[in-house]
């Protein structure tokens, strides 16, 4: 069975930094690009930053460059955003997924977890 499951969401204050997890299991994890989204309740879910299975290149959504980072290990079959000087806007469910094609858009991706919620207090 194909699961993702994310962990590390929670209440925090503007500034303040969140770092998620997402553990994979039930494919082979190194073979699949890995995205983080987030989704507020009704908006589209948006591609914050992914990255390729195997060279490490990664991309953000412009509105968290220089304050998330994306990292994975494949040993682990984990994938990680640490996410720093976080702004109200940045409160949503962030969900990480897993394809074959590295892109900030959800329509490529095949697998998805449940999400977890970020929410950022001013």
């Amino acid at each position: 069975e194909v699961q993702l499951v994310e962990s590390g969401g929670g209440l925090v204050q503007a500034g303040g930094s969140l770092r998620l997890s997402c553990a994979a299991s039930g494919f082979a994890f190194d073979d699949y690009a890995i995205g983080w989204f987030r989704q507020v309740p009704g908006k589209e879910r948006e591609g914050v930053a992914c990255m390729s299975s195997r060279d490490g290149s990664s991309y953000y959504v412009d509105a968290v460059k220089g304050r998330f980072t994306i990292s994975r290990d494949n040993a682990k079959n984990a994938a990680y955003l640490q996410m720093s000087n976080l702004k109200p806007e940045d409160t949503a469910v962030y969900y990480c997924a897993a394809g074959f094609i590295v892109d900030l858009v959800p329509h490529y991706y095949d697998y998805w977890g449940q999400g977890t919620q970020v929410t950022v207090s001013s």
